[in-house]
């Protein structure tokens, strides 16, 4: 399977900060954000990564996260030159997508529950169709609302809709099967002159391939699109640190547990970031 992560957008939500750099680079408490999304798709044993980046942003991108190789990982970029859609990710990614299944993650949303990795597995193992999750909120409005029958099978979705017909939401975190190049190729643009996600969810409900999975109220689920919940996600990312003494999105940390990079290598990772305490929770390992 193939990642891709999805960190074009402009970040206009987030003016004057996002000015200067591009929001998947900006800190969520002790990391940049991109690492929280990079971090969900190495819980779920990707090791193969394409990053989709705004025009003119590679030598930056690069300068925090180079190919990977250091994590034992292989990181591509691609730019996504007009912002077209979230479903655009996987055209521009056609090509290294291949005849494999993809998992998608925006650049923005964070995840955490000490059994992601669990649950990420468990999305992995249907071998066709899509897989998505469902994650209550108490005003679904501003996003892609899912509607489950009596038996808990998804049965409709709506993209913002005005009367939402469950409190339940598609958050930005999509399992596909190789179907999905060919369903993206084949969207009309929205209204809004956008390839809608919610377009391609609909097409595999249609085609009775749509598996979503609710996520219980344990997990946390944070869109850090604004400078409220930019702030928001910091302090429950700290706060969670502080408690469970574990660090959320440690990249170093994923990559050695998963095999990819030895203990002498993270603490090598380590030494390099020694004067903070990041780079001391490294040496710790």
């Amino acid at each position: 399977m193939k990642g891709i992560i999805l960190a074009a957008g402009k970040g206009t939500r987030l003016y004057p900060m996002t000015l200067p750099t591009c929001k998947p680079l900006l800190p969520v408490y002790d990391k940049p954000l991109i690492y929280y999304s990079l971090s969900v798709l190495m819980q779920a044993g990707i090791s193969d990564v394409m990053i989709i980046i705004p025009p003119d942003e590679e030598p930056s991108f690069t300068a925090l996260l180079g190919d990977g190789s250091q994590l034992g990982i292989h990181i591509s970029y691609a730019v996504q030159k007009v912002a077209r859609g979230i479903a655009d990710a996987m055209l521009i990614g056609k090509d290294f997508v291949g005849s494999d299944s993809v998992c998608l993650v925006l650049g923005d949303n964070i995840f955490y529950h000490p059994e992601l990795t669990k649950t990420l597995m468990e999305a992995r193992k249907h071998p066709t169709g899509a897989t998505v999750f469902g994650y209550y909120v108490d005003d679904p409005r501003p996003f892609g609302v899912v509607e489950f029958d009596e038996s808990g099978k998804a049965i409709s979705i709506e993209e913002k809709p005005r009367y939402p017909k469950s409190n339940y939401i598609i958050p930005g975190l999509y399992f596909y099967d190789n179907q999905v190049i060919d369903i993206a190729e084949h969207l009309t643009p929205s209204a809004r002159g956008e390839l809608e996600i919610t377009d391609v969810n609909l097409a595999y409900l249609n085609r009775d391939d749509l598996h979503v999975i609710p996520l219980d109220r344990g997990f946390a689920w944070m869109d850090a699109g604004t400078a409220d919940s930019l702030l928001d996600a910091a302090f429950q990312i700290k706060q969670i640190q502080d408690q469970t003494g574990r660090y959320v999105g440690c990249i170093e940390e994923l990559a050695y547990h998963a095999g990819w990079i030895s203990q002498e290598q993270v603490h090598a990772l380590g030494t390099k970031l020694e004067k903070t305490l990041y780079g001391q929770y490294l040496l710790c390992l």
